[in-house]
């Protein structure tokens, strides 16, 4: 009988030891930046200026990307973790041309530019192993869109994502993700009918901090 319940014992810490060691690395708080390339593609929908229909035409918008965000990660399985988090963007994107015509008449070209964009998400993560994460991102997000004129529109939609964590020493990790974003159509206003819609891809590598 004691032997049986020496092996129990043991059997037990085992166990417990076991999942200690499964725990991942990435539940709590954390803090991260990274940076990257974007490209903004935009869309107009036919409307009209002063009576006359027009259309309008844009080219991508091509640079430099760059984000701080924050989140905090739940256990749900010792192999699922489901986060919220949100992040900013505090890098203008580069100018790109669009034009307006209504045809036959008169057609203007201007410049646009994405800025001051954010994400409010939910993540939920696939646990590799105690120090590696696979994830993916649901969000709400938003931004601006300047013309050249310095006229501002705001846009707003939904976003989607897939990244991968993985820890370097301590609660220092670095990650690597692909972002998705679809603002959905807003009216051009200033006179005219018709709206504004545009897509964004990023694509970022980083360094992060899990407290």
């Amino acid at each position: 009988m004691k032997m049986k319940k020496k092996l129990l014992v043991a059997s037990l810490l085992t166990l417990a030891g076991t999942g200690a060691m499964a725990q991942s690395a990435f539940e709590g708080f954390y803090a991260q930046a990274g940076i990257g390339y974007e490209s903004v593609t935009p869309s107009f929908t036919g409307g009209s200026v002063d009576g006359f229909g027009y259309t309008g035409t844009g080219n991508n918008a091509n640079s430099f990307a760059g984000t701080i965000g924050a989140g905090y990660n739940f256990a749900v399985t010792p192999s699922f973790l489901l986060g919220i988090g949100a992040e900013y963007s505090p890098i203008a994107g580069s100018k790109a041309n669009y034009t307006l015509t209504v045809p036959g008449i008169v057609s203007g070209t201007d410049q646009y530019n994405k800025k001051d964009s954010y994400n409010i998400f939910i993540s939920p993560s696939i646990v590799i192993d105690k120090d590696k994460l696979a994830y993916a991102k649901v969000g709400y997000t938003g931004a601006n869109v300047t013309s050249g004129d310095g006229e501002n529109t705001s846009l707003n939609g939904y976003s989607l994502g897939l990244g991968y964590k993985q820890i370097i020493s301590g609660g220092l990790y670095g990650f690597g993700e692909v972002n998705y974003a679809s603002y959905a159509n807003t009216n051009i206003g200033g006179g005219a009918t018709g709206s504004f819609s545009a897509n964004s891809t990023n694509v970022l590598v980083g360094l992060g901090y899990k407290f």
